[in-house]
């Protein structure tokens, strides 16, 4: 199974849209700088921006980390690893990072985000509800399931496929 044709389209729009967060927060720090600095008037909204820009970049960049398996691991145990404990280490590890998006982003993210919404909770600077600052830990949380739920699939068919394969018996004609 090739899985990038599934992950190719997610990536680049993860990618595309973490970009343009990124260049927002540079643009409302640079100005946040030059108005403190250069007009002695310090912008409060910008600041409020790039904190929650900070935010999205952020979850945003970790659901990308884990769609390019380049998120935080230590294999000090697991390198030297073959064969069925290898593939079972990979499942455990895919499955354990499914299960704390889904628990702790999908669904605790979610119950932020309602009890957010229901509050009516408004940014203090910029005066927007607070439910679209947070919509992104679910949402972050969705991608991570999607890209783990993937590689899950993929160790799965790579193993079903490396172990119906004809063994080839050695010096035989």
């Amino acid at each position: 199974m090739d899985i990038e044709k599934y992950k190719r389209p997610i990536d680049r729009l993860l990618a595309m849209f973490s970009i343009f967060v990124m260049v927002m927060l540079v643009v409302c720090v640079v100005w946040q700088v030059f108005s403190r600095y250069v007009l002695s008037q310090p912008s409060t909204s910008t600041d409020e921006l790039a904190r929650f820009s900070m935010i999205w970049v952020g979850l945003l960049g970790a659901a990308f980390a884990v769609g390019k398996r380049r998120h935080l691991s230590i294999d000090l145990f697991t390198a030297e690893l073959t064969g069925i404990r290898k593939l079972i280490n990979q499942l455990f590890i895919d499955g354990c990072v499914f299960l704390f998006a889904a628990c702790a982003m999908v669904w605790g993210g979610m119950a932020l985000l309602m009890s957010v919404f229901k509050s009516g909770q408004l940014s203090p600077a910029l005066q927007m509800p607070m439910a679209y600052v947070y919509v992104v830990l679910p949402l972050s949380g969705l991608l991570i399931c999607w890209y783990s739920a993937l590689y899950m699939l993929d160790t799965l068919t790579r193993h079903a496929n490396a172990s119906s394969l004809p063994e080839i018996e050695g010096g035989k004609s």
